[in-house]
């Protein structure tokens, strides 16, 4: 995720960086130039066609169909948006649980019972990691902290990583619950953070695996591409060559619109405005480390 001063208005006109449309789209930009100014030379100077000429018609359909482009494209945005503040909801959520569950280890746990501790200390972070890495489709061993005087925590990466990482936490809380260094009332205060792990991940999935559906991210898709290309039939006739320019700025408008929102709406991945997840896996490790 990009960190950035919203009131530095000059830096984000001229400065182009890694996550900008501008260099996504510069190689259709190139593209759209060259087409507008064949269609402009070709009715200007090769056929002579007249403002008189049927096809400055096609300027009103733009009018009209600009209308309902825009109401596509704020919906898209809108829906792309709300999924993006979803995942950072949950996370959220994610890095409370494993704050109060932390909080609550600390004070109900037996005071000399320092192996409990060190066990949530290390596998309260480690599930963060692991959902986090689930999300992206990965898994890196060298995050997953291992208890102490015990070989390094490997995953069974055939299975479901988050489930796994839950059940070990979920099975010490009932080991201690039986133990007696938990009581029933505990148990109950302790399970509801301990719920919230699997709820926040199963949330995530239902984001990153439910995309926007085929059809409609298609048919923006072509109602651009179709309305950009036939702007030069009808526009040349008023502006001219200036129709190259024009064209090239209105596809840039409605391209980044749709780019912008195909990066936000899985907010889990290595995109510049992704979610911050390495960093916010750090935080829970450090402050559980605290806590503990």
């Amino acid at each position: 995720m990009i960190n950035y001063n919203p009131k530095e208005w000059f830096t984000f006109i001229f400065r182009i960086h890694k996550a900008d449309t501008v260099r996504k789209l510069f190689p259709m930009f190139i593209a759209l130039a060259v087409y507008a100014t064949i269609i402009a030379w070709l009715e200007l100077s090769v056929w002579k066609l007249s403002a008189n000429s049927e096809l400055k018609n096609i300027s009103l359909m733009h009018g009209l169909l600009g209308f309902v482009i825009s109401l596509l494209l704020v919906f898209r945005t809108n829906t792309a948006y709300d999924r993006w503040w979803e995942g950072r909801r949950q996370w959220g959520a994610l890095v409370n649980s494993s704050r109060n569950l932390a909080m609550k280890l600390q004070a109900i746990l037996p005071a000399g019972n320092t192996e409990a501790r060190q066990f949530y200390k290390v596998m309260i972070p480690n599930f963060a990691y692991g959902l986090k890495n689930h999300l992206r489709k990965s898994y890196v061993a060298a995050e997953m902290e291992a208890l102490p005087g015990q070989a390094a925590f490997l995953a069974n990466t055939d299975k479901h990583v988050p489930n796994q990482l839950a059940l070990q936490i979920t099975s010490k809380t009932m080991e201690l619950y039986r133990s007696g260094d938990i009581s029933g009332d505990q148990l109950i205060v302790i399970n509801s953070e301990l719920q919230n792990f699997t709820d926040v991940c199963g949330a995530c999935e239902r984001i990153r695996n439910t995309p926007i559906p085929f059809s409609y991210s298609a048919f923006i898709k072509k109602f651009i591409f179709f309305y950009v290309m036939s702007m030069p039939f009808g526009y040349v006739f008023s502006l001219g060559y200036l129709i190259v320019p024009m064209i090239v700025f209105v596809f840039f408008v409605l391209a980044s619109l749709e780019l912008i929102a195909e990066e936000i709406e899985d907010p889990f991945g290595w995109d510049a405005n992704d979610l911050p997840l390495d960093s916010i896996c750090g935080n829970i490790r450090l402050h559980v480390s605290e806590l503990l």
